[in-house]
């Protein structure tokens, strides 16, 4: 069944412990009075959208529009007010907002596969802004080979009006034609193009890959690997053609032995490293299409006697929290995964109060900006 999830209710529960002395005839229960003034102290204590407004040097109308989601509100602004909401630990009402914003909207996401940090991180930005939003959020895992379509449509019927697709699901076409079919607004997280009611969330795969390869080249590395992901995936072929591109700039040949197929998980991590290194001449360097694979890469690596990165530069592809939990450290890109998720449901929000509001809106595209971390993984090749 859906889980629904909705962090402007929360279930407050209040034990009462009676004094023993109480006496059936006073006037009123001496702990219903404490409780009262337990409670204005909390009231008087608790901070105001005035409060949000001071700390962040706007109006309480600035402030109330952020909270509401509205657009007319400047991006940097925005953030400010984000960051004060944050810092006073400040709460909306939630019986104000949804009569502010109408109906509560019912957002579903549905997920299959994803790695642990990898949907933790989402997760984490879809619950903030649900929060923000006083949105429902309803959360199912599927089965990409068996019943992700099945489950999709059982999500529509149940009221979701919206959904928050990430990979591989984004590039699944039996989920896409349910919701094409049925006119629900989406958000494709990792896909390439938007269509007339559904967005998408994404990074430049192409450019970051590049740039990753460009980095390993400049250390001086002849011999590049690469683990490819899900070749079902948009994203795992956006990131090969990078590899590829950065190879030639870089006035190397783009060699096909060194190119290992993996699929996003640590298993095809060990499989794949093990058919670079057991290559005849192996490279000094593998790129991974994803952390998981390049933490695979590394444990290869080592039980092979290599130090990585002396012997061996690895790198990743995501900056989850696998690249700082290994050794050494991954050089990775990190992609903003919470910011991509809190993009999405801005998209479904606004997306949904323009169909309430019977107005018409085209998908759109949101592309965020990526960075070449760089750790302890990378160094220039033995001489």
């Amino acid at each position: 069944m859906p889980v629904p999830v909705n962090r402007f209710a929360p279930y407050r529960v209040l034990s009462l412990r009676l004094n023993p002395l109480y006496n059936a005839g006073s006037p009123a229960w001496p702990i219903e009075s404490n409780v009262k003034q337990r409670q204005s102290r909390r009231q008087r204590n608790a901070p105001t959208i005035s409060d949000v407004a001071r700390e962040a040097g706007v109006s309480p109308m600035t402030v109330s529009r952020v909270i509401n989601g509205e657009d007319n509100v400047r991006a940097k602004t925005r953030e400010t007010v984000d960051a004060a909401i944050k810092s006073l630990g400040y709460t909306p009402n939630s019986a104000a907002r949804s009569l502010a914003g109408g109906a509560q909207i019912k957002i579903g996401l549905l997920h299959s596969n994803l790695n642990a940090s990898y949907l933790s991180a989402f997760l984490i930005g879809a619950l903030e802004q649900s929060s923000r939003y006083n949105i429902q959020l309803v959360v199912e895992h599927c089965d990409v080979a068996l019943n992700a379509e099945a489950v999709a449509a059982r999500m529509l019927s149940g009221g979701v009006e919206a959904m928050l697709l990430p990979p591989p699901l984004s590039d699944l076409p039996t989920v896409l034609e349910v919701l094409e079919n049925s006119d629900t607004p989406a958000v494709l997280i990792a896909s390439e193009q938007p269509r007339s009611n559904i967005s998408v969330v994404k990074i430049d795969d192409y450019q970051a890959a590049y740039e990753m390869t460009r980095h390993i080249a400049s250390l001086g590395h002849k011999r590049i690997g690469f683990i490819t992901g899900d070749c079902g995936q948009q994203v795992s072929q956006r990131r090969l053609e990078g590899y590829r591109q950065a190879l030639k700039d870089s006035g190397l040949p783009v060699a096909d032995e060194l190119i290992e197929e993996g699929i996003f998980t640590y298993r095809s991590g060990l499989n794949a490293a093990e058919g670079l290194l057991n290559l005849k001449r192996p490279p000094s360097a593998i790129f991974a299409c994803n952390d998981e694979m390049a933490a695979a890469t590394i444990s290869v690596a080592q039980r092979r006697g290599l130090d990585v990165p002396r012997d061996l530069t690895v790198c990743g592809f995501d900056d989850t929290a696998l690249a700082t939990t290994i050794w050494p450290e991954l050089t990775t890109i990190h992609q903003p995964v919470v910011d991509m998720s809190r993009a999405a449901v801005d998209l479904l929000v606004k997306k949904v109060r323009a169909m309430r509001a019977g107005e018409a809106e085209q998908g759109q595209q949101v592309q965020l900006d990526f960075t070449l971390i760089r750790r302890r993984s990378d160094a220039p090749p033995r001489t």
